[in-house]
């Protein structure tokens, strides 16, 4: 069994020092209050056995909790009282300097928390090393000084998630659309380098590319670019292409019909469109971004989005080839095809490419096979989102939604200064998140002891510790200067502000939106109710929940003029956090806190069985109410070779949900060449990857691609988050 130091490294699981420690504290007290030798082997028994039964790596504060209860039931009270001193003295010490430790530990890759916080770093190279160093001086400033003690206690007890505090320090926002069209088209400046409007259809995936860099740079979360902003370089190309056939012709001197014309011009010009989206599909997988990752980007597909006919037959050339390289794949070390992690792709499902007959109808059957394959496309319902929001747009990176543009309506206009502004049309590119914070629903439920009154008194406190939270987020935004990233607010991504100029003004009127998120719907509801929120007499309490949380972000969003929106949070290494901090405030409780993990935003639980279509049907209801960003899945075995039902599936989300995805794996042994799933086996305690072939469990000689949160990790996951993935169960 393995234990988790304060540094993050991992140790294996030594009961003589709990003896140790015990015998220490005994030895300073007077004989008439010491324990035996066999009391004391008593406590360090009972402590194996309670870190065995979770499942998991304990960490070695929870260790010494367990020890400090132990010897409190043993009626020890003096030596449980020179235990606790102890503590609380080693604690001060180790306060006097939060970071060098967890530093050195990043460095020497001994931090095995740092090493699976995130599903997309690589915590060995430089770069992420740098990041990761960056981030604990910026959380213990956090910590320390810039945010609220009691916001602090509540974030590191689970009661709370401030995300991101390791950006915290800096004036940074969460996530964003970018207004990748007024870049192209009227220019936009990278690193004092003037870009001019692109000459074709390449170079504009060229430029695209850079700016995704660039965003990925300035801000923290995802960011989200369209084809269609691409697709009128297509005529552009097409132009180019035809003016130089035909000067190549007169110079062979003979005359072909228009035809044949047409027809080389049309061959080079699908030519220049594989090259560029090749650029694209490349240059974001190879990219390493400031923060020590590739760009967290996603590429949203809608041919609607196209502004006449022949635009919207070159997006569909665009997006023909994009899900053709994506299905395609890239190689790995050995040469091999595998499953990338980015971009991200969402397809929207709309009346003229769901059924078949329909004139697209190819590029939906064409996705179904990616999808089969590489895990993505996404699927977006315009259908449904017409419905629900009134406009059909991407989502700012995973699952952040911004709200319905009111800002327009209202009058306000062209705040961001933006080139490719249209009065009275709807605007989302160039909008962008302000931040996150999280509320624990378990800790909620199991706070109030399952009483009702109680826990909807307890739910206003937290909810109104979060309303602080977030308002802190709000104002380290606020005053910030257009030169903090230029690319941001100067040059196009999201405004084009003058130097020194504020960015305050985009903060309000529901131009940008901040989240309340939310997490363990399930939990909280099951310890409230006996019951899954899938059983109809818990789901109006479920149903009640979110609603009273709509209800508060109203309430703020009426009191501030900022658009509060409630997100389903898609919990990567903090389902974990939370899971450890559950089981130390309240103990292991079966069906609630006796997992490494809790169930992300209103899902259904992971292991609950359930089929697919019940399953979207029913979390629609609830992603409803997740203005803010939500995004439903179903876990599905290889379906390469049943593609008709994965187009049942993507009908029945056209009609039934806005935003929903297909899990499937995507997995290749480097030591044998195994193609099949690579299986989570349980060794010394930990959860770890094998191939179920030649039993290779060297992560660094395997690739892995599972869905994470809405978006595929490669690069492993926590012991929490890992349990998950294992107890997935197939809805299909």
């Amino acid at each position: 069994m393995k234990i988790i130091k304060r540094n993050g490294s991992e140790v294996t699981f030594d009961i003589t020092k709990i003896i140790a420690a015990i015998s220490k504290a005994n030895e300073v007290v007077d004989e008439e209050f010491r324990m035996t030798n066999t009391q004391i082997h008593r406590i360090a028994d009972s402590v194996e056995k309670a870190c065995i039964e979770l499942g998991r790596s304990p960490s070695v504060e929870e260790i010494q909790d367990m020890v400090e209860e132990q010897i409190m039931a043993h009626g020890a009270y003096e030596v449980a009282k020179r235990y606790i001193t102890y503590r609380y003295t080693r604690s001060l010490v180790r306060q006097s300097n939060t970071t060098d430790d967890r530093i050195l530990a990043l460095i020497e890759c001994n931090n095995e928390e740092a090493k699976q916080e995130n599903s997309n770093k690589n915590p060995v190279v430089n770069s992420t090393q740098r990041d990761y160093m960056a981030g604990e001086v910026s959380r213990d400033i956090t910590n320390r000084l810039l945010l609220p003690q009691d916001i602090v206690e509540a974030h590191e007890e689970g009661i709370i998630h401030f995300h991101d505090t390791d950006y915290y320090a800096q004036h940074m926002h969460n996530c964003d659309l970018v207004n990748l069209e007024d870049m192209l088209q009227n220019g936009t400046v990278i690193t004092d380098t003037l870009i001019e409007r692109p000459h074709s259809f390449a170079t504009a995936c060229n430029i695209a590319t850079q700016i995704v860099a660039q965003v990925a740079s300035n801000q923290y979360g995802g960011q989200s670019i369209s084809l269609a902003h691409l697709a009128p370089f297509v005529q552009v190309s097409r132009e180019k292409i035809r003016a130089v056939v035909r000067d190549e012709i007169s110079t062979l001197g003979v005359v072909p019909t228009k035809e044949q014309v047409d027809e080389i011009v049309e061959k080079r010009l699908r030519e220049e469109i594989r090259r560029g989206v090749q650029t694209i599909q490349y240059q974001v997988v190879t990219l390493l971004t400031t923060n020590g990752q590739a760009p967290f980007v996603t590429v949203f597909m809608y041919l609607n989005e196209a502004k006449n006919e022949q635009e919207k037959k070159d997006l569909a050339i665009i997006i023909e080839e994009t899900l053709l390289q994506r299905y395609e794949g890239v190689k790995n070390e050995q040469g091999i095809w595998v499953t990338p992690a980015f971009p991200k792709l969402i397809y929207v499902l709309e009346e003229d490419n769901v059924d078949e007959g329909t004139p697209y109808y190819y590029l939906t059957e064409l996705a179904a096979k990616c999808t089969a394959k590489r895990m993505v496309p996404d699927y977006i319902s315009e259908k449904k989102m017409l419905e629900l929001k009134g406009d059909v747009y991407t989502c700012m990176g995973c699952r952040s939604f911004l709200t319905p543009d009111r800002f327009t309506d209202a009058g306000i206009g062209n705040i961001a200064n933006a080139g490719n502004y249209e009065p009275g049309k709807h605007k989302y590119y160039g909008r962008f998140n302000q931040g996150v914070v999280t509320i624990n629903l378990p800790d909620v439920a199991l706070s109030s002891g399952g009483n009702l009154d109680k826990f909807w008194k307890i739910f206003d406190e937290r909810l109104e510790l979060c309303h602080r939270a977030l308002m802190c987020r709000h104002e380290r935004l606020k005053g910030t200067l257009s030169d903090a990233a230029p690319i941001l607010w100067q040059y196009g991504a999201l405004a084009r502000l003058q130097k020194g100029e504020p960015i305050d003004k985009l903060l309000y009127n529901g131009y940008s939106t901040i989240s309340l998120g939310y997490a363990g719907l399930y939990e909280c509801v099951k310890y409230m109710t006996g019951k899954s929120h899938t059983d109809p007499s818990a789901t109006p309490f479920a149903l009640e929940i979110m609603q009273y949380m709509n209800a508060a972000c109203k309430r703020w969003k009426e009191q501030h003029n900022i658009d509060f929106s409630l997100y389903g949070t898609p919990l990567e290494s903090t389902t974990y956090k939370f899971a450890k901090c559950l089981q130390k405030r309240f103990g292991v409780i079966e069906g609630i806190t006796d997992k490494g993990y809790i169930t992300n935003s209103y899902h259904v639980h992971v292991t609950e069985q359930i089929d697919a279509f019940t399953k979207l049907k029913f979390e629609a209801q609830f992603q409803h109410l997740s203005p803010g960003g939500a995004i439903s899945y179903v876990e599905v075995p290889d379906m390469q070779n049943n593609l008709e039902a994965v187009l049942q599936v993507m009908r029945f989300i056209y009609d039934n949900i806005i935003y929903a995805e297909l899990n499937t794996k995507s997995d290749y042994c480097q030591v044998c060449g195994w193609d099949g799933e690579i299986e989570i086996v349980e060794d010394d305690g930990k959860l770890i990857w094998r191939c179920p072939r030649c039993g290779n469990t060297n992560q660094d000689k395997m690739n892995v691609a599972r869905r994470t949160c809405g978006y595929i990790g490669t690069q492993f996951w926590n012991q929490g988050r890992t349990q998950e993935i294992k107890d997935r169960v197939l809805h299909l």
